[in-house]
């Protein structure tokens, strides 16, 4: 069974968890998700089934759109709304939406941030949130990460809080964006909800919750219900080849950097008659040649 299943996560689950449910409702081992959401986050988590764990790496290093609200006054020890109380401000004055949106366009482009204390980032072999369950402070990797596009979506001056959308990269952290933003606006802040509405080409209008899966498991059609591999690599360009090469590219054969060159990115997909033989990069040493990074039976 090889797919990818546009799963919406739904709140109070795990990644890992929604994992685990997947293996057991299509009875397979061989499964893995796409960029891990929080628990108390909802929104779309591609799983990938089968053959579609290959592109797993590809499909994580996409871009992401987020919806978000930013809670002015209080900053927590978690950055949202679940953790304990660190700092505390009165917000005596809401922020006019122009400053808002002043300050959100401040964040466009590449950016470091400095990943929570309670967050999976390993470091010497052990997760930040396990550090700051012992109350150790350790130093935290600093990262680059890039905001595509931010804008403000709506405010609500009585309670103090506000929504964004973001489209971002891989490993950007909406809770740290969130408290960031906050003390530019001069208050301590937390994200108080989150919701990821992309991922690379799935979106809400193409995704399926549990309620769903576990209806069609139950008649027989799950495998229905998973879209094939080349869905979650839209944003490849594609190579289509001809029954001749499309054998040396089953073969895991090196091939001449001419017949790529006309590809928009780096990696590609190869295909033959719309079917995903592999996916191609240029050769990192040898000059004039394409080498395959993934290759998919079939």
């Amino acid at each position: 069974m090889n797919g990818i299943l546009p799963l919406w996560k739904p709140k109070g689950m795990t990644s890992h968890d929604c994992v685990m449910r997947v293996r057991r409702l299509y009875k397979t081992k061989k499964c893995g998700h796409t960029g891990t959401l929080d628990p108390e986050a909802e929104g779309m988590l591609p799983i990938c089934l089968g053959q579609a764990t290959k592109i797993v790496p590809f499909l994580v290093d996409t871009k992401k759109t987020y919806l978000a609200e930013v809670s002015l006054g209080a900053a927590t020890d978690t950055e949202d709304g679940q953790g304990q109380v660190v700092e505390q401000k009165p917000v005596t004055s809401f922020p006019p939406h122009e400053e808002i949106d002043h300050v959100l366009q401040s964040f466009k482009g590449t950016l470091l941030q400095t990943p929570p204390m309670y967050s999976a980032v390993k470091v010497k072999g052990k997760k930040l949130y396990e550090y700051a369950r012992e109350n150790k402070e350790v130093e935290r990797p600093v990262r680059e990460v890039t905001i595509h596009d931010i804008r403000l979506l709506s405010g609500k001056a009585g309670e103090n809080c506000f929504k964004i959308e973001v489209v971002c990269s891989k490993g950007t952290y909406i809770r740290t964006l969130c408290a960031d933003i906050g003390k530019r606006l001069g208050y301590p802040a937390h994200m108080a909800d989150l919701t990821r509405t992309q991922t690379a080409s799935f979106s809400e209008e193409t995704a399926v919750d549990f309620e769903t899966i576990e209806a069609a498991a139950d008649a027989g059609q799950a495998e229905q219900l998973l879209v094939p591999l080349t869905a979650g690599l839209g944003h490849m360009d594609k190579l289509e080849v001809d029954s001749e090469t499309k054998m040396k590219v089953k073969n895991g054969r090196k091939l001449p950097q001419t017949l790529a060159q006309h590809m928009k990115t780096d990696p590609f997909m190869v295909l033959h008659e719309k079917e995903l033989l592999a996916i191609y990069q240029t050769h990192p040493e040898k000059h004039g040649q394409i080498k395959p990074v993934r290759v998919f039976p079939g």
